[in-house]
């Protein structure tokens, strides 16, 4: 019988195999500062890349439309279990693509076309699926953003009351992308309350944070909560929704048959074991770290000059208004690369520059945590940073920083990358 003949990826596809090994080495020589972005473990990259992936499971755990899911049901009824443990949540769906698809099976659960929502614009930091116009949730409906104070930066509350009486949304989201101050949940929900909106919390940023106590949890104060499974939760990519016993099946119908066919159960089963890490007391150690560096970090950009939106954080992130710098976020973010620290441009509140050219610079601190490092590492890293923003065209500078950025990242090899 003849032996069927499967090679290795390195001899299937020599050229996809040599661009995953330049990405494992890219993130091992570079200080990732995106604050969507982190490393997960080997664990949970050894279960997103299983032969779960060949299975197709229409449907829910005992109510699927192909045979064979004794196995894949197990898988996805151990995520939603640890995750509802984990949150506290009533009702978990494990089975959105990713954050925005949780988002729009929100909508679908409980919008017509043309209704009206409510978010936090996107220039004042919210998501484009709260409603922002590029995105079709803000074509498909009556969106209403509301935004910040100019004086503070805070979420200005008297505007998403004065908006929510005049417009009576069907949804309220609470929840953005780059605000680096806690999300008051509790002045949300009596918001929505007053005027019968259903009040939908957006923590794809901050599930971490919230799984490990560090920031408010929204649960049993939001109807219904989405997220990501990647960033600060360190899962793989992709979505959830959790929710009250009331709209669990609103949500279960508009993900499944609504919005999408069958599930990637090999994400669901790295979902799950990143929920069960994130149950372990060192998880917990982690979020704390999280918020404990970005606050070291903020303050000593601070005592370099450098302006931060809301003056600091509370969370995982910190905005840079490079204004008074004189230096556009594309250009600052584009230096810093080339130096080894990658971050991204981003708008900050009333920017006067496009949205492609913007004022502002996004970062946080979940991935240079999860590889160990800690206040000293911030200090260095604002002291890097501020030479790079004084020196974005001085090809000296950035490949001295790019250097000593290297020798840094090799003392604190990434989890789930195998050093060479």
């Amino acid at each position: 019988m003849a032996t069927l003949h499967d090679p290795p990826l390195a001899q299937r596809d020599p050229e996809i195999a040599r661009l995953i090994a330049a990405e494992e080495l890219r993130e091992t020589v570079k200080l990732r500062l995106i604050p969507s972005e982190n490393y997960v473990s080997r664990a949970v990259l050894e279960a997103s890349g299983s032969v779960l992936t060949n299975k197709y499971s229409e449907g829910y755990a005992g109510k699927r439309y192909y045979e064979g899911q004794q196995i894949i049901d197990q898988v996805e009824e151990l995520a939603c279990a640890r995750l509802k443990t984990l949150f506290g949540a009533d009702h978990v769906n494990v089975q959105p693509y990713s954050g925005s698809p949780a988002n729009l099976a929100v909508y679908l659960a409980f919008c017509q076309p043309g209704d009206p929502i409510m978010g936090l614009g996107l220039p004042a930091g919210g998501h484009l699926t709260h409603g922002w116009n590029v995105s079709i949730t803000g074509k498909y409906f009556q969106s209403h953003a509301y935004g910040v104070r100019r004086d503070d930066h805070r979420i200005d509350f008297d505007q998403v009351r004065s908006l929510a009486r005049e417009h009576k949304p069907k949804i309220m989201w609470c929840g953005t992308t780059a605000y680096p101050r806690i999300i008051e949940f509790d002045k949300f929900r009596e918001i929505a309350d007053e005027v019968g909106a259903i009040l939908c919390a957006d923590i794809a940023h901050i599930s971490g944070l919230v799984a490990a106590g560090v920031h408010p949890s929204p649960i049993g104060i939001a109807k219904v909560v989405t997220s990501t499974t990647h960033k600060t939760l360190r899962g793989p990519r992709g979505g959830m929704i959790l929710c009250d016993a009331e709209h669990a099946k609103a949500i279960d119908r508009a993900v499944f048959p609504g919005l999408q066919g069958g599930p990637h159960n090999h994400t669901t089963a790295g979902i799950a074991v990143a929920a069960l890490e994130a149950q372990q007391p060192a998880f917990e150690a982690y979020a704390r770290a999280v918020v404990d560096n970005a606050k070291v970090l903020g303050e000593a950009l601070l005592a370099k000059g450098v302006s931060l939106v809301t003056g600091g954080t509370d969370n995982h992130l910190l905005l840079l208004d490079l204004t008074p710098k004189n230096i556009p976020g594309k250009v600052a973010a584009q230096a810093l690369d080339r130096a080894g620290i990658v971050a991204n441009y981003n708008s900050i509140p009333f920017d006067p520059r496009k949205p492609f050219d913007p004022s502002g610079l996004r970062i946080g601190t979940p991935a240079i945590t999860s590889r160990g490092m800690g206040a000293d590492e911030m200090r260095r890293l604002a002291d890097w940073m501020d030479q790079v923003l004084c020196a974005p065209d001085d090809p000296a500078t950035i490949t001295r920083v790019a250097g000593e950025v290297e020798q840094l990242c090799r003392q604190f090899p990434p989890p789930g990358i195998p050093q060479r």
